[in-house]
């Protein structure tokens, strides 16, 4: 099974970023866009893992769920990786409550680490994947529409953390939560 950990979004969240992203066709650039049903903060992916593993996985989403109490954060920036002169990944920032989410997918890699999974190479950093960007294509007329683009701040509530699993399909992934561990 093909696994990862997240936060989900409210569905007003999700209809927000729908509207954002028609917004950013209008660059008509080559970029595969993420479903907005699909898009979340992820917190550790796993890859593929043997069913066997999934009660352990659960026991680090609620040791870590215990670990926190629900909070607010909001959505406010765009960006891109590695940066907006040379965009792969176009994201959605958050304006606070950064922090916890950082340690809360540390705390995730720690209880993952010693089940045995991967550490993570990169430091993490809390965004949403909005897009991937597969050629330069309009790439000046993309980030002139990231860089003007304002992004109403939009407040939500954080109060779980979920594994799901996810299946590739020739429409795009399909993801299907399999926990979810409340927060305090």
């Amino acid at each position: 099974m093909r696994l990862f950990i997240a936060i989900e979004l409210p569905d007003e969240i999700k209809k927000n970023i729908s509207s954002l992203q028609q917004e950013l066709k209008k660059a008509n650039a080559d970029v595969k866009w993420v479903d907005p049903l699909n898009v979340h903060f992820t917190l550790k992916f796993l890859g593929d893992v043997p069913e066997s593993k999934i009660p352990d996985l659960k026991s680090v989403l609620d040791r870590t769920a215990q670990s926190y109490s629900k909070f607010k954060s909001n959505l406010f920036k765009l960006g891109a990786f590695p940066k907006l002169d040379y965009p792969r990944v176009i994201w959605l920032g958050l304006a606070d409550n950064c922090s916890v989410i950082e340690e809360m997918a540390s705390k995730i890699g720690e209880g993952c680490e010693a089940l045995g999974f991967s550490r993570e190479k990169r430091s993490f950093s809390a965004h949403l994947t909005l897009g991937r960007v597969r050629s330069g294509k309009n790439k000046e007329l993309l980030k002139k529409i990231l860089i003007s683009t304002e992004v109403t701040p939009q407040s939500f509530v954080i109060d779980k953390v979920t594994l799901f699993q996810s299946k590739l399909t020739p429409k795009g992934s399909i993801y299907t939560a399999l926990y979810s561990a409340g927060l305090k």
